[in-house]
């Protein structure tokens, strides 16, 4: 689990897909090696969320998660499939105790103290701020999280390119999830080397931000 939460860290940018057409995958992921950025959530938001983690996974190159993930099925069918993580938009006892269970890596959403204490009491302390920019962005995150000084969050939600760097220079942010550079209108156009582009200036952003932390 420490490891994919490494791996997190060190990209500082999660991905965060809704790809529709599952015979895209590759073409996206090459795009998002291409700008540097070899990890994926993919979210199932898409019917075509499984066979495209499967695709994914299966290449080798980059670092693939599940995401919107709302029942135990669901992160089994993804498991299965070769995801390395989980993210929830909420705190589901039942998909986080069975991720536990499973030593499976799992970060779900949460935006109250309540639901930080219940991660805690699961023994999480990597979570999903969401959604950040709707709750408060910043601003609220840095006042929610002064209680719990062990706990780390990655932020998703209207993340963009430019309010990237104040999230990340925040030392308790571990990543921020975001969707710009994997816009759906983008993925349906297959427009792969703009999402090169837009991920190639992510990872710039995060870099910037990293000297400036």
């Amino acid at each position: 689990m420490h490891d994919i939460l490494t791996q997190l860290e060190r990209f500082r940018v999660i991905p965060v897909v809704a790809l529709q057409a599952a015979e895209s995958a590759n073409a996206l992921g090459d795009a998002l090696r291409a700008g540097g950025l070899p990890c994926a959530e993919v979210t199932f938001r898409t019917a075509s969320a499984a066979a495209i983690i499967k695709t994914l996974a299966a290449r080798g190159d980059l670092l693939v998660g599940a995401g919107t993930v709302l029942k135990v099925d669901q992160v089994k069918a993804a498991v299965d499939g070769g995801a390395a993580f989980i993210v929830a938009p909420g705190f589901n006892p039942k998909v986080v105790s069975y991720c536990v269970a499973q030593g499976i890596p799992v970060t779900p959403g949460v935006c109250t103290p309540t639901e930080i204490e219940m991660a805690l009491d699961h023994g999480l302390e990597v979570l999903k701020f969401f959604p950040a920019e709707t709750f408060g962005g910043l601003k609220a995150l840095k006042a929610l999280s002064a209680p719990y000084g062990q706990v780390r969050f990655i932020p998703t939600g209207g993340i963009t390119a430019e309010n990237l760097p104040a999230y990340l220079a925040f030392p308790k942010v571990l990543a921020c999830g975001g969707s710009w550079m994997v816009a759906g209108d983008l993925l349906q156009a297959g427009r792969f080397e703009e999402v090169t582009r837009l991920t190639r200036l992510a990872v710039k952003a995060a870099q910037s931000a990293n000297g400036a932390a």
